[in-house]
């Protein structure tokens, strides 16, 4: 009997729930150098107030990665034994929380250190919950998938993750057109936020009507039949160590990108480059919209191709290109080369993460996918991701160099390339579509 696929529905609750959820920490990457000035205290008569403001949220904004590997653990666990269903339903309540709290966050200027306050703890609640939605969601979109379609479906993920950076640099361009510079720090900026609000309850309503993948499915009915609770995700991550070290090397390689070459472009264009910040949001939406269209060709051409040799050429041609183009870009900076040098990066960028999300699924067991995922992901995330736009911005700050974007990217996808080069295609197969076995629910 032919395998029947999800509902286009599904799908598109995962992608809707997931853009919400990078939406909300996206945006707040993009308007730090606007809402830096709301949190913390910058005078024009200070030499060096105004970097400061950046570096301290940055860092609130990297606190919030410290969260995640707890949320990974914890919702990962629980998306492993109650159902990817139930983790997202979870993550998204907890994430309509945190953006609540940011969207009527209160000023320095009103409540003093108060107001740093606050947007920690909505960025550590954001991280909690963010650090759960990876994993249960990425393991449901290639879990529900048909036979021979794993590529493109896992490749929604990313596809989610784009669409949020796509929607975060265009309501970052609509604000710098609507309002000036002092409307946007008076408070025009809390609009960035509400629309998340305005998403949070459609989303949780679409994501009530999800359904489980057969291969979890089979997994549950395997073990109510051994009359056991355990997923053996203890036994799973010590026998999967090194397929984790391989999954560790790819996933700094999406980060580095992401959070650098995405999301550190406002800042780094206007406060480094001194490069108009609306024409950058309008840069980075145009980048956006073009990976928005190529991870789901990169996903499905990893369905009809080598896996391993589309990650290993995509990340060879960024590892060539980056040195270069940043050279020629801070030498003499123009919205030209900004525009050059982006839309360049972000094709490599796109056929790289097209395919990855998929690979880095298939190599862990449906059992413990979730918790797998979850807990690599944000572990890697943490240390090479959370704090990469404070690091970035401390090291322009004590060397002067504007290239520290262009080494951080070089030295993530270095390694997200010897990582892919030790994969073995055994390793990243789809697995058959039969039931799983009472020895793969085993304690």
């Amino acid at each position: 009997m032919p395998e029947k696929g999800p509902s286009a529905q599904g799908v598109v609750a995962i992608i809707i729930g997931n853009m919400l959820e990078w939406f909300d920490f996206s945006i707040f990457a993009f308007m730090t150098p606007i809402i830096s000035s709301t949190f913390f205290p910058v005078d024009p008569k200070i030499p060096g107030s105004e970097i400061n403001a950046i570096l301290a949220t940055t860092a609130i904004f990297g606190a919030g990665f410290l969260m995640r590997p707890i949320g990974a653990i914890v919702l990962g666990l629980y998306g492993d034994r109650k159902g990817r269903k139930a983790a997202l339903m979870l993550v998204m309540t907890l994430m309509g929380l945190s953006i609540a709290l940011m969207t009527f966050a209160p000023s320095y200027k009103s409540v003093g250190m108060l107001a740093p306050v606050v947007i920690l703890i909505s960025r550590l609640l954001q991280g909690f919950s963010i650090g759960g939605e990876f994993g249960p969601s990425t393991a449901l979109l290639v879990e529900v998938a048909p036979a021979g379609s794993k590529g493109i479906y896992g490749s929604w993920q990313m596809t989610g993750q784009v669409g949020a950076f796509l929607l975060s640099a265009a309501v970052g361009a609509l604000l710098t057109t609507l309002y000036t510079k002092e409307q946007l720090m008076a408070g025009a900026w809390r609009f960035a936020f509400a629309i998340g609000l305005i998403i949070a309850p459609f989303a949780v309503y679409i994501r009530k009507r999800l359904t489980e993948g057969e291969e979890f499915q089979a997994l549950l009915r395997a073990r109510a039949a051994a009359a056991s609770k355990s997923a053996g995700i203890a036994r799973d991550l010590r026998d999967n160590f090194r397929r984790m070290l391989l999954a560790c090397g790819m996933v700094t390689a999406s980060t580095v990108s992401f959070w650098v070459a995405l999301a550190y472009l406002q800042t780094f264009a206007s406060k480094t480059l001194k490069l108009p910040i609306h024409q950058a949001f309008i840069v980075q939406t145009v980048s956006a919209l073009m990976m928005l269209v190529l991870v789901p060709i990169s996903g499905f051409m990893s369905d009809r191709l080598n896996r391993k040799t589309i990650l290993v050429l995509s990340l060879l041609g960024y590892m060539v290109v980056i040195y270069p183009l940043y050279a020629w870009l801070t030498a003499a900076p123009s919205l030209t080369k900004l525009w050059v040098v982006e839309l360049i990066v972000c094709f490599f960028m796109a056929m790289f993460i097209g395919t990855y999300c998929t690979v880095f699924a298939l190599l862990f067991p449906a059992r413990s996918r979730s918790t797998s995922l979850s807990l690599v992901n944000n572990l890697t995330v943490l240390v090479v991701g959370g704090f990469a736009q404070f690091i970035v911005t401390w090291l322009i700050k004590i060397t002067g160099s504007p290239m520290a974007p262009a080494y951080y990217m070089l030295a993530g996808v270095a390694l997200g390339f010897i990582a892919t080069l030790f994969l073995q295609n055994d390793m990243i197969a789809a697995p058959a579509q039969t039931p799983a076995r009472a020895s793969e629910v085993r304690a």
